[in-house]
C-alpha cells in the first residue's frame, strides 16, 4: 500500500479501481493512422466541422466589421474545401502514403502555402498564409474527433489526474466518478467547487506523479483528510468504511433540519441557497433542502462543446431549472467565460494574465451578439418560475448601466414579438472586486442586489491567484480587508434598498458565518451539501 497526501477539496470516502487521465500529447508527436477509410472520413468530418465554423465567423464579422472582414471568410470557406486541397489530402491518406489525417493535412497545407508563396503575385503570395490558417483549424478539428479519454470511463472509478478542467469535469459520466485525485489543482479551483456542488469526494495538489500502470488498480480517498491509497489493505479499508458509517450517521442527524425555515437564534430568517453549474444539479440542491439556486454558473452550459449554445438550448436549460424550482429563486449569472475556463470557440486572445484580462462581464459588453442571444433565453424563462440576473466582474457603474442597457433593449424587443417574459425579475450584480465594493453605494443605486463572490473577492484583494496551490496558506478568507469590503457592501447595500447575499466557499464557512450574520446579510448561497449543516449552526446564532 501507498499512501499520498494532497489537500482535500471535497470531503468524502471513496473506494475503487483507478482510470488514469493520459498525459497531455505534443501535438508534433504523430499518431498511428486508423484504417486509410476511417481517417479519410475523420478528415470529411474535420473539414464539414471548419465550413461551420467559417459560417459563424463571417457571420460574426458582418456584425461587428461590415462585408468587407465578412467576405475574408467566404475566401476561407471556398479554400478548405478547395478540390485540389483537398485531392492531395486524400491523397497522402489513402495512397501509398498511408499518413493520419492530421500528418496529411499539415503536409499538404505546407506543399500549397509554399507553392503559392514563390509566385510572383503578390496576392497570391498572401494566400499561402490563408492555406496555414485553415490548415491549422483542420488540425485541430481533427483532433477533436480523436475521441476522448474519459470514454474509458465505463464503470464507477476514481479519476486520477494531472488537473481536470471545468469543461472535462462536466462531460464525465457521474455515475461513474467515485472521486477525483489531482497532482495539481487548488481547493479553489473551479473543478474543486464543481466537486463540493456534486458531492465527489476529491484530493488535489498531491504532487504525485502519474503513471498508466494504476488502471484498474484499487485506490482509496479520504477527501476530508487529503489522503489517497494505492492499493489499500484491509485495515485501512475497514478504517475508511467506518469513518464513512460515522459520517452517514452525522448526516442522518441533519434531517430535523430538513423542511425548516434557515432562522437565527433571534428570529431573524437567512435565504439558504445552493450554487449549481448546470440544471441537473438541481436535484442536489432539492435533495439537500435548498431555499432556491442563488448562483447558476451559466457559462457551464457554453463548455464541452465546440461551437455557441442556441438561444433555444439556453432557453429550454433555464426554463428547465425555474420550474423544476417550483417557485424557489433562481439566480442566473450571466456568462463568466475567461481565466481558467477557456472555450475554444470563443477565440479568446492569450494572455499573460487572463484573470485580470478580458472575461466575463467585459467579453459580454465587447460582443453583444453572444451576450443578446443569453439575455433573451433568461428573459424567455423568466416567465416559468422566480427568476433573477446578476452580472459578474464589474468594476464600474457604466458597465451596470450597459449591461441594463442591453437587458431594456432585449425586453422591448421580445414585447413587440409577443414573447412573455417576468417585467419584474430582479437585476444583481456579483461584488468580487475591490472597486466594486468600494462603489458600492453608487452600485446599490443601480441595481435591486449584491452577490459578493468571496472567492474573486479574496483573489483580486490579496493578489492570490486562486489556481495557485502554493499560495492558499494566505489565501484567508477571514483576512480583515475581506470581512470590511464584505460589511461595506452589506452597509452600502442596505442604504440603498438592496438585498446582500454571500456566495461562494466562505458562505458555507462555520467559523465566517457568524460574522456574516452579524454584519447583516440576507443571504448565504453555497454547495448544495452545506446547506443542512449551515442550517443547524445559523439556528444556534445570535443575528
Amino acid at each position: 500500500m501507498d499512501l499520498v497526501k494532497g489537500k482535500g477539496a471535497s470531503a468524502g470516502i471513496a473506494v475503487g479501481p483507478i482510470l488514469v487521465k493520459p498525459a497531455e500529447q505534443k501535438t508534433a508527436e504523430k499518431r498511428t493512422a486508423l484504417s486509410p477509410q476511417q481517417e479519410l472520413e475523420r478528415f470529411y468530418t474535420a473539414q464539414q466541422d471548419v465550413v461551420a465554423l467559417l459560417e459563424t465567423l463571417k457571420e460574426k464579422a458582418l456584425a461587428e466589421a461590415g462585408e468587407e472582414a465578412a467576405a475574408i471568410f467566404d475566401v476561407h470557406q471556398l479554400m478548405v474545401q478547395d478540390p485540389d486541397l483537398t485531392e492531395q489530402i486524400a491523397g497522402l491518406i489513402t495512397g501509398d502514403s498511408l499518413l493520419p489525417a492530421e500528418e496529411a493535412v499539415q503536409q499538404a497545407g505546407e506543399s500549397f502555402a509554399a507553392m503559392l508563396e514563390s509566385m510572383d503575385d503578390a496576392y497570391m503570395q498572401a494566400r499561402g498564409t490563408d492555406v496555414r490558417d485553415i490548415c491549422g483549424q483542420l488540425e485541430q478539428a481533427l483532433r477533436q474527433h480523436q475521441g476522448n479519454w474519459w470514454d474509458q470511463l465505463t464503470r464507477p472509478s476514481i479519476i486520477c489526474a494531472e488537473d481536470l478542467t471545468p469543461s472535462e469535469t462536466l462531460q464525465l459520466n457521474k455515475e461513474n466518478v467515485l472521486g477525483f485525485v489531482t497532482s495539481g489543482g487548488s481547493g479553489n479551483s473551479h473543478t474543486a467547487i464543481l466537486a463540493r456542488t456534486m458531492k465527489i469526494p476529491a484530493i488535489v495538489n498531491t504532487g504525485l506523479p502519474l503513471s498508466a500502470t494504476w488502471n484498474g488498480k484499487l485506490g482509496a480517498l479520504d477527501g476530508e483528510t487529503g489522503s489517497f491509497y494505492l492499493e489499500p489493505d484491509q485495515d485501512t479499508l475497514l478504517q475508511l468504511k467506518e469513518k464513512e458509517s460515522r459520517i452517514r450517521a452525522q448526516q442522518d442527524a441533519l434531517e430535523i433540519y430538513r423542511g425548516r425555515a434557515t432562522v437565527t437564534a433571534q428570529g431573524r430568517q437567512i435565504a439558504l441557497y445552493g450554487n449549481i453549474g448546470q440544471p441537473e444539479d438541481i436535484d442536489a440542491v432539492l435533495a439537500n433542502d435548498g431555499e432556491g439556486v442563488g448562483l447558476f454558473r451559466s457559462e457551464f452550459l457554453y463548455l464541452g462543446r465546440d461551437q455557441y449554445p442556441t438561444e433555444e438550448e439556453l432557453f429550454q436549460a433555464y426554463a428547465a431549472a425555474a420550474r423544476s424550482l417550483k417557485g424557489r429563486k433562481l439566480i442566473i449569472r450571466t456568462l463568466d467565460i475567461g481565466a481558467d475556463k477557456k472555450v475554444d470557440y470563443f477565440h479568446l486572445p492569450e494572455e499573460e494574465n487572463p484573470a485580470l484580462g478580458f472575461r466575463a462581464i467585459r467579453i459580454c459588453l465587447k460582443r453583444p451578439e453572444i451576450f443578446y442571444t443569453q439575455l433573451r433565453a433568461i428573459l424567455r424563462a423568466s416567465a416559468f418560475g422566480n427568476m433573477g440576473i446578476m452580472f459578474p466582474m464589474i468594476t464600474s457603474v457604466e458597465e451596470v448601466r450597459a449591461a441594463k442597457e442591453l437587458l431594456e433593449a432585449t425586453r422591448i424587443k421580445l414585447q413587440q414579438e409577443g414573447i412573455p417574459y417576468n417585467s419584474e425579475m430582479e437585476v444583481g450584480i456579483m461584488v468580487e472586486t475591490p472597486a466594486a465594493a468600494l462603489i458600492s453605494d453608487d452600485l446599490a443605486q443601480e441595481v435591486d442586489f449584491f452577490s459578493i463572490g468571496t472567492n474573486d473577492l479574496l483573489q483580486y484583494t490579496l493578489a492570490v491567484d486562486r489556481q495557485n496551490a502554493t499560495l492558499e496558506e494566505i489565501a484567508n478568507p477571514g483576512h480583515k480587508a475581506i470581512l470590511r469590503l464584505i460589511q461595506l457592501t452589506i452597509q452600502n447595500g442596505h442604504k440603498y434598498g438592496c438585498w446582500v447575499g454571500i456566495c461562494g466557499e466562505s458562505a458555507a464557512d462555520p467559523d465566517l458565518i457568524p460574522y456574516f450574520l452579524s454584519m447583516g446579510v440576507d443571504e448565504l448561497s453555497m454547495s448544495p451539501g452545506k446547506i443542512l449543516p449551515s442550517r443547524k449552526l445559523i439556528s444556534t446564532l445570535p443575528g
